[in-house]
């Protein structure tokens, strides 16, 4: 199986619909979360970006949202973004369009009724979405946001020193770079995310949240 660390930029120019960056003439870098909020990991994350002074955007389940509301609730009040990740975690290429599309639905009702919210950035699980999706979604008004670094936290064989170099070898201004607030990913989490921003901090970059709008 292909495993890209870095996305290419002729798959970029093929796919104008999807968000893989967003250019920079400053050095800003969008870190985003997956998967959450899950209790103890996500305030975690959430103390260490506090303590390096970076935003990100976490794009979450609706259906973690909706056990743990006051994890989530946190993240508005400490002034991150929020994306939509699907309900119950769906595998575009495993689920009808219309399933699919309801499943988004659900999450974004699930953030209406707990955060106040409609977001309208959306990341897909797994990064999988059908010929067509992109544009179906974004006709929803539902901006996919894919990224430009995977740092590959959650796989069990990738050591904490690839997740790190993932970041120090491949970013660049406008890069979104993506991590997992899961259990599955805390292991390398843990060891890379302060490595990580205290390393992007003395390059002078700093961390803000994804647009929501010109995506």
């Amino acid at each position: 199986m292909m495993r890209w660390i870095k996305i290419p930029l002729w798959l970029k120019k093929c796919t104008p619909n999807l968000v893989w960056d967003i250019p920079q003439t400053e050095r800003v870098v969008y870190l985003t979360f997956d998967d959450g909020p899950t209790p103890e990991i996500t305030p975690w994350v959430l103390e260490t970006l506090a303590a390096y002074h970076f935003k990100a955007t976490f794009f979450l389940i609706g259906n973690n949202l909706a056990q743990y509301p006051d994890i989530a609730q946190s993240l508005i009040k400490e002034g991150h973004g929020i994306g939509n990740h699907t309900y119950h975690h769906r595998n575009s290429w495993k689920t009808s369009r219309v399933a699919y599309l309801e499943d988004i639905k659900a999450c974004t009702t699930s953030m209406e009724t707990h955060l106040g919210r409609t977001p309208l950035l959306f990341r897909p699980p797994y990064g999988k979405l059908k010929l067509g999706q992109p544009q179906q979604l974004r006709s929803h008004n539902i901006i996919p946001v894919m990224w430009d670094i995977l740092t590959y936290d959650w796989d069990v064989n990738t050591t904490p020193e690839d997740c790190l170099k993932s970041i120090t070898k491949n970013v660049q201004p406008g890069s979104i770079i993506v991590f997992h607030d899961s259990k599955k990913a805390f292991g390398n989490l843990k060891k890379v995310l302060p490595k990580a921003l205290a390393y992007l901090k003395a390059q002078g970059y700093r961390g803000e949240i994804l647009p929501k709008s010109d995506l």
